[in-house]
């Protein structure tokens, strides 16, 4: 039985479920509200498909009184809500409840205002990552966390999951690139949090909401900060024969104290699978290869991309490629940014992973990684944001095939284990939802837990805002800690310790 079965919650009994669709009637236009089998299925689940739950209702608020009226109605008849976005998140943090209301926030899909002399953008949480950037493109400006998914995911959901994406590495995460947030408690009162200056009175709940999953109110606006483009950005791509050394090229990069704006990493499996599906010109032979691209003024990158190119042949690259145009720069990031559906190509089903790691960790983390999936018998391939350290291993595996999926999901936890033993952590950019679960029990001990437990106290006393998820409880911690002790599990006895 896979892991998110074991305490699944019960469908709402039918009476239940006729009152509550009774009340958002009055509460909703007729459109807004989905309840049909053939209407709810298309909600199922969000990005991690291997994990599935019909909602009892769906609504699709297009106004935030309407967000506001839902939250009300749904509190006094203690209904769980789980919000959604565009459901790319990987981590089952939009997993609906049979027991609860998803509400959907697509229709909240307007850009509210674009303001170039302050270099900021006020948007709704159903607008797309990329709309932003082009629709301050005519100012020259942009937005810069660019998940992969970024054609189709929304800001309100990279705010939930603290989205970061391949220029993280010097522009940041979501967290550093927003102002200003406006959300709706689950009392459906609504709060503003930040400001259109850079600092605000008061705690800094901008930073809480940030990466919070949902579990604190239901986000309504952002305010996001705009960059100027650069005037000139240039990709350098480098072939290496061995892991390791890519790797290590990776430290020596940052050592020399250059701060590329992308630095990304690619083994062997996910080369090919990128390369027969976007045809970005990467070496299929390569055990590995690092795209790192430099930005800012023109003498600024001609004299960062030399320094490059002979610290990655110090390092012992192959190959080392310059972009030799614009449209070239894109093709090597396209494959890069489909490397995930490219896997996916190759295999009928895969679990992406997400742990971060210090970046001197990398050649050793990956030496494991390569050992778990003989042990698991599973194939990984490794893609990843190399210069902070957040990995996202592929293991691939056939649902179809009875206990792989319960084999994948273990792999998963060894490396997510893995990444903690390294001094890391469970989750860099696509959240805990319902599969870091028993991560996060490896990573925190129960005092921290117990203060997660009271933050998520304070906003939802009831807790019904996205219940079960991002922090588990502490019995489950028990348990899980109490049978891997047992099976001997989420050790390492046999490899040197960080």
């Amino acid at each position: 039985m896979s892991l998110i079965d074991t305490a699944a919650p019960q469908p709402l009994p039918p009476q239940a479920r006729a009152d509550l669709l009774q009340a958002l009637a009055v509460a909703l236009p007729a459109h807004c509200v989905l309840h049909r089998e053939e209407e709810l299925r298309p909600y199922e689940c969000d990005g991690l498909a291997a994990y599935r739950r019909r909602p009892a209702v769906v609504v699709l608020p297009e106004t935030v009184e309407q967000v506001q009226a839902v939250l009300r109605l749904c509190h006094a008849r203690r209904v769980p809500v789980v919000a959604r976005g565009a459901g790319t998140g990987l981590s089952g943090g939009a997993l609906p409840r049979p027991d609860g209301v998803l509400l959907v926030l697509s229709r909240f899909n307007r850009i509210l205002a674009i303001d170039p002399d302050n270099r900021t953008a006020r948007v709704q949480p159903g607008v797309r990552n990329l709309a932003i950037s082009e629709a301050a493109a005519p100012f020259g400006l942009y937005y810069a966390p660019d998940p992969s998914s970024q054609i189709a995911c929304s800001i309100g959901g990279n705010v939930a999951e603290n989205a970061g994406g391949v220029h993280c590495l010097k522009y940041g995460l979501t967290v550093h690139n927003i102002l200003a947030l406006e959300l709706v408690t689950i009392g459906g009162e609504r709060l503003s949090l930040g400001g259109a200056a850079l600092d605000a009175p008061g705690y800094d709940l901008l930073a809480l909401l940030t990466g919070s999953e949902g579990m604190l109110g239901v986000i309504v606006e952002v305010t996001v900060r705009l960059l100027p483009r650069p005037e000139r950005a240039q990709v350098v791509l480098a072939a290496f024969d061995d892991v390791g050394r890519a790797a290590d090229a990776v430290a020596a990069i940052i050592g020399a104290g250059i701060i590329p704006a992308g630095l990304e990493m690619m083994d062997n499996p996910a080369i090919r699978a990128a390369e027969d599906f976007v045809h970005a010109g990467y070496p299929v032979d390569a055990a590995a290869i690092l795209l790192c691209e430099l930005d800012g003024a023109n003498a600024e990158v001609s004299e960062q991309v030399m320094t490059v190119r002979e610290l990655l042949l110090g390092q012992g690259a192959t190959e080392v490629r310059t972009a030799r145009d614009e449209a070239e720069r894109q093709r090597f990031w396209a494959g890069r940014k489909a490397a995930f559906p490219a896997v996916g190509r190759i295999s009928p089903d895969y679990y992406c992973m997400d742990g971060t790691i210090p970046r001197h960790a990398l050649a050793e983390v990956l030496r494991r990684i390569g050992a778990l999936s003989e042990e698991y018998g599973l194939p990984v391939a490794n893609v990843f944001h190399a210069g902070d350290g957040n990995l996202h291993p592929l293991i691939l595996y056939d649902a179809n095939r009875p206990g792989e999926l319960e084999k994948a999901e273990a792999l998963g936890t060894q490396i997510l284990a893995l990444c903690v033993e390294a001094g890391g952590t469970v989750t860099g950019e696509h959240g805990v939802g319902v599969e870091k679960l028993d991560a996060m029990c490896v990573q925190f001990p129960a005092p921290e837990l117990r203060q997660f437990h009271a933050i998520k106290a304070a906003f939802d006393p009831r807790g019904l805002l996205n219940p079960g998820k991002a922090v588990p409880t502490l019995h489950r911690c028990a348990e899980f800690g109490a049978m891997h002790v047992h099976q001997g599990k989420l050790r390492f006895p046999d490899l040197p310790r960080f």
